[in-house]
C-alpha cells in the first residue's frame, strides 16, 4: 500500500504525511511540482530521524507517474466522488491519492483513478485537510488489509 500526494501546496501537511507514512511502514509517491522547495535540509529538519525510516519516492510530473509501473488500483480520495469509502474493500497493493489542498486534482488525474472516494462527514463540512484525510483512509486501509509486513 502506498500513499500518494499530487502536487502538495503546504509543507507542513506534506511533513505530516511522511511522518505517517514513515511510522506505518506505508510507501509514499510524491508528485511534483510542490507548492514549496522539498529539499534534503527541509526534509532532515522537518522529519528529523524518521527520514530513514521512509520508502518514498519523487516523481518530476503526473505523466510520469502515470507513465510508471505501479501494482494495484489507483484510489482517489476527492470531495467529487459519489462512493462513500464507508464499505469499500481496500487492498494490499492500493495507492491512495490525495489531490492537492488549494485544487485537488485536474479532471484527467480525476479520469485515470480506478476508484474514486469521499470521506463521509457532516452535511455542512466541506473536507478535512490532507494529512488528517491521508490518516482517516490509511487507518481504514490497514484496519481491513492489515499492517504493512514490516509491522506484522
Amino acid at each position: 500500500m502506498r500513499l500518494v500526494l499530487f502536487e502538495p501546496d503546504i509543507p507542513q501537511n506534506t511533513g505530516a504525511v511522511m511522518r505517517l507514512a514513515a511510522c506505518l511502514a506505508v510507501g509514499l509517491d510524491v508528485i511534483e511540482p510542490c507548492g514549496f522547495v522539498l529539499d534534503d535540509r527541509r526534509l532532515r529538519r522537518a522529519l528529523m530521524d524518521y527520514l530513514t525510516l521512509l520508502d518514498w519516492q519523487r516523481w518530476p510530473s503526473w505523466e510520469a507517474y502515470r507513465d510508471g509501473d505501479h501494482p494495484g488500483r489507483l484510489v482517489l480520495l476527492t470531495t467529487r466522488a459519489d462512493r462513500s469509502s464507508a464499505g469499500f474493500s481496500f487492498r494490499h497493493d492500493d495507492r491512495l491519492l490525495l489531490g492537492r489542498e488549494s485544487a485537488g486534482v485536474p479532471d484527467a488525474v480525476h479520469a485515470h483513478a480506478d476508484v474514486r472516494l469521499r470521506i463521509p462527514m457532516a452535511d455542512q463540512a466541506r473536507s478535512l485537510n490532507v494529512a488528517l484525510s491521508a490518516a482517516y483512509i490509511l487507518g481504514q486501509a490497514l484496519h481491513q488489509a492489515g499492517p504493512a509486513p514490516a509491522l506484522r
